[in-house]
């Protein structure tokens, strides 16, 4: 570990936020430096690389002001997060200071930001539902708990909306089960800003959450940390208070370009799109962090949340996501187009650990036939469209306008629903059971006769 009290005047260079250091002491990866400016200011910063030759820094501040006279202190420990259970219901920035006017955190605990990795032997199976009262995710992509199941989105799209909606109305079912909502935005403008806490504030969301706003005029540096210090603050809620803690990061575009900017800085060799080729290595070290332990109480959940450039789900950053994470939803400009909020197209959209939190004693016993019987009609009654554009409605037989109609039928009652409107899980399989009698009882092939003659009221 480096001496702390000796400083070195040794910068050769500054590039973007990077400050390069000469070095005569050993420097440990990740160490927290101090910058002291020619006017005396101080600026924090952390090693990025180490070398017998040469010590690279990135500056959380930014470089700006930095020169070759500053005096760079090597602090001999990594960044750290300071965690209470006081942290419920406040504002903090990118960097976790207070950004709501309020003291500064007393903390409990300081735990190293980076984490500690989950024994895969210790994790325990992700098997509880988590409710977010919104059909398309609760009937037809079921979130439970321990599970990392990403938005991807796109510009434009009302992703933001959505996140907020989530984090005020998520919960788990069952008694005597604290829940909390981490939420992470990096990169975001100022009007973003000003919406995320007024909605917190408004609607009372912010007395079971920890948010953290990081602004896209912030330096790109700090952008790399905000998450690993939300999710920080999330393992110590779920992992030694036993909290049921559901993290939502909003947007890990933003992110991935901060990891570019600092890699171009560094002169890296570009990988896909000019990304850095760790990237896929940066994003697992975050999303990882999901799951639940054995024999502990709590666990985290994440949603992370990303817009696709261009709309392309094979660009690198969902790409890569989809290989790390179990499953995906997907938001359409399509159904966004046609006035439909939340604009998600189930037909894209998939939950893999779906069928280990439904059923009976986790949401309701005809969960999982309903769920199999709407994705078959609708995706029926999508195909239907298609050739209708060629020959027309008349050319249909009867069996298949019923298909035609219940597409439209679906995405009216199912997919569309208001900003504030909270459902239960049982609302929502009761609308499913609502538009399936729509159907001829020879097209009702997915679902149990037993539910059917339970559940279906025929008009």
């Amino acid at each position: 570990m480096s001496i702390i009290s000796k400083e070195y005047k040794t910068i050769s260079e500054i590039a973007g936020p990077l400050v390069f250091v000469k070095k005569t002491e050993p420097v440990g990866y990740q160490e927290l430096v101090s910058i002291k400016l020619s006017d005396g200011s101080v600026k924090r910063g952390q090693v990025l690389d180490t070398s017998d030759d040469l010590v690279v820094v990135q500056v959380f501040e930014g470089t700006s002001g930095v020169d070759k006279s500053a005096a760079v202190r090597f602090l001999g420990e990594t960044m750290k997060m300071p965690v209470s259970r006081d942290m419920l219901g406040r504002v903090l920035t990118g960097a976790g200071a207070p950004l709501d006017g309020g003291p500064e955190i007393t903390p409990e605990k300081k735990l190293n930001i980076e984490g500690s990795a989950i024994n895969p032997w210790a994790r325990d199976s992700p098997s509880d539902f988590i409710q977010t009262g919104i059909s398309t995710i609760d009937g037809m992509n079921t979130l439970v708990r321990g599970q990392k199941l990403p938005i991807f989105s796109g510009s434009g799209l009302p992703h933001n909306e959505l996140a907020l909606q989530i984090a005020r109305q998520a919960k788990v079912r069952g008694e005597n089960e604290e829940f909390a909502v981490v939420f992470v935005a990096m990169g975001i403008t100022n009007e973003e800003k000003q919406m995320f806490m007024k909605e917190f504030e408004r609607t009372g969301a912010l007395k079971n959450a920890v948010v953290f706003l990081n602004l896209a005029d912030d330096p790109a540096v700090e952008r790399i940390v905000t998450p690993r210090l939300g999710l920080t603050t999330a393992e110590y809620m779920a992992f030694e208070l036993g909290m049921q803690v559901l993290v939502i990061m909003t947007d890990v575009t933003n992110y991935c370009e901060a990891l570019r900017q600092v890699g171009a800085a560094r002169e890296e060799v570009p990988g896909r799109r000019g990304y850095p080729g760790y990237m896929y290595t940066d994003l697992a070290q975050l999303y990882e962090r999901a799951g639940r332990i054995k024999d502990k109480k709590g666990s985290i959940t994440q949603i992370p949340i990303l817009s696709m450039p261009g709309d392309d789900i094979t660009h690198p950053i969902p790409d890569l996501s989809g290989y790390i994470t179990e499953g995906q939803i997907v938001m359409s400009r399509e159904l966004h187009r046609a006035g439909i909020y939340p604009p998600i197209n189930v037909s894209s959209s998939l939950s893999r650990l779906m069928g280990g939190g439904t059923g009976a004693g986790k949401t309701r016993e005809d969960h999982k036939g309903v769920s199999d019987q709407l994705y078959a009609a609708y995706a029926e009654g999508k195909d239907l469209r298609g050739l209708v554009a060629i020959v027309g409605k008349e050319s249909l037989s009867e069996k298949d306008r019923k298909f035609l109609d219940f597409a439209d039928i679906f995405e009216d009652r199912i997919v569309r629903q208001g900003v504030e409107e909270d459902r239960s899980i049982e609302r929502t399989l009761d609308i499913a059971w609502e538009i399936i009698a729509e159907l001829d009882m020879d097209q009702i092939t997915r679902i149990d006769r037993k539910y059917i003659e339970k559940y279906l009221k025929k008009k």
